[in-house]
């Protein structure tokens, strides 16, 4: 009960209602002491009334009316005279006086608790307005014990009372809480243990149906988080099976490459001096295409290694690259430009950085052939005391907002149709493993540039 919402709830509530009603004890014990004085006052006025009529009492019925009246005395005044009206020995001289005419209710709390703590038997003096104007003023002396146990016996009948109240007031709220708010909240949660069972199936998502609002609003964002997991899984699914497939290929591919790299090494023998000129760059494209064949194995193995970091000539890989997009663009209207210090070298993995390049300056060509307007790539670099800085900056009609949006994610962050956004996230993925970094710098109608970010540093490595 105590580890459970509506257990607790209950308690609590239990709890609340009674500090409520002991919030409102105070003063109604404070308003029955009053009531009493006011009583006894006006008790003792009706049994003046007798002296009134007839001057001469006989002693005992003076004591009666006394008795009935539950006082000592009665003093009446009348006309500016103040007259003894009754009286009859006290057992204890008078310990205190109160005046109820203009009592202040903070006055009446104060007496009313001291009273209930003071146990002692006592006189008190009691001063009051009569009623119907019948004077200026009564006075009664009384016993303050009768007063204490009264006082006591309606505290202790309102307190039964309050807790009585709060344990029906906490039930029905502890109902109430279990309808509306526990067994929704169970619905929510069996939902969820549901829906982790078979997270793949579509109909185990929840349907929002609760009544109240914030649970309601619960439900439609669990019902979107499971159907974007739901919708994650079956890609992740979907990848496994197009990884194993890759790998496949991937295989096959690299044995009818490595078979094409001994036919082109005879090549290198032609007297032919254009094949002579082409079959170096062809024997470097193929050897390429093995290691990537191979790193797509390991890759599919879970096993890619980091990169082997050398000291590489940037100005070379640059103009192998962009070699190569040279003859794919054939009489195209695209022009290259590299801005590379000549003695620049930095520290990196030569194949990895060759990949990155080629992808950003293929992504770049295919960009402006696919806007059928002349354009141009450029390919830049410094150096700083920190890192070294690469640029790839093209003329074309810039990236789509949904691929600026999904940049670096695989097969979301495609920038033309028919592409799967694999080379970019390729690309950030290599950079990644050299401590670096691949931003998109702009993005427009006027063109794309792209920086690499290579840190100088060991430990950045």
């Amino acid at each position: 009960m105590l580890n459970s919402l509506s257990g607790r709830f209950l308690i609590l509530t239990t709890i609340f209602v009674m500090l409520a009603e002991i919030l409102i004890f105070v003063p109604s014990i404070a308003r029955f002491r009053e009531d009493y004085l006011l009583a006894h006052l006006e008790r003792a006025q009706i049994a003046s009334l007798a002296l009134l009529a007839d001057d001469m009492l006989n002693p005992d019925l003076e004591k009666e009316l006394l008795e009935n009246a539950g006082v000592f005395n009665v003093v009446l005044r009348r006309d500016e005279v103040r007259q003894l009206m009754l009286s009859s020995p006290m057992p204890y001289p008078i310990s205190a006086t109160f005046d109820l005419r203009d009592a202040t209710a903070m006055t009446l709390i104060r007496d009313a608790l001291v009273r209930l703590v003071d146990a002692d038997q006592e006189v008190i003096r009691v001063i009051g307005a009569p009623v119907r104007d019948a004077g200026l003023l009564i006075e009664v002396t009384m016993d303050a014990v009768p007063l204490r146990t009264a006082m006591i016996d309606y505290g202790a009948r309102i307190l039964v009372l309050s807790a009585v109240i709060s344990v029906i007031t906490a039930l029905m709220l502890f109902l109430a809480v279990r309808v509306f708010l526990v067994k929704p909240i169970k619905r929510v949660v069996g939902h969820m243990l549901n829906y982790a069972e078979a997270p793949e199936d579509s109909r185990r998502i929840i349907t929002p149906g609760a009544g109240i609002r914030e649970l309601r609003e619960a439900e439609t964002a669990l019902q979107s988080l499971e159907t974007e997991l739901t919708q994650a899984l079956r890609q992740k699914e979907r990848l496994a099976q197009l990884g194993g497939a890759v790998s496949k290929i991937s295989h096959d591919l690299r044995n009818i490459l490595t078979s094409a790299q001994l036919f082109v090494d005879r090549i290198e023998g032609s007297d032919d001096p254009l094949v002579k000129r082409l079959a170096p760059k062809l024997v470097g494209s193929i050897t390429r295409a093995v290691h990537l064949c191979e790193s797509t194995l390991a890759f599919g193995k879970a096993e890619e290694p980091g990169p082997t970091l050398s000291r590489v000539q940037l100005a070379e890989t640059v103009s192998d690259v962009i070699e190569a997009e040279r003859l794919a663009v054939d009489n195209y209207d695209l022009s290259f430009a590299e801005d590379i210090p000549a003695m620049l070298t930095l520290r990196a993995d030569a194949e990895q950085l060759y990949r990155v390049l080629s992808n950003l300056v293929r992504n770049a060509r295919q960009a402006i052939v696919a806007s059928g307007q002349p354009g141009e790539i450029a390919v830049s670099a410094r150096e700083d005391a920190d890192a070294w800085w690469i640029e790839v900056a093209d003329t074309g009609p810039g990236l789509p907002p949904k691929a600026r949006e999904h940049l670096f994610v695989a097969f979301q962050g495609g920038s033309r149709k028919g592409g799967t956004g694999l080379g970019l996230a390729i690309s950030h993925e290599l950079i990644r493993g050299h401590g670096g970094t691949l931003t998109l710098l702009h993005s427009g109608p006027d063109g794309s540039t792209f920086s690499i970010c290579l840190p100088k540093g060991d430990g950045a490595l």
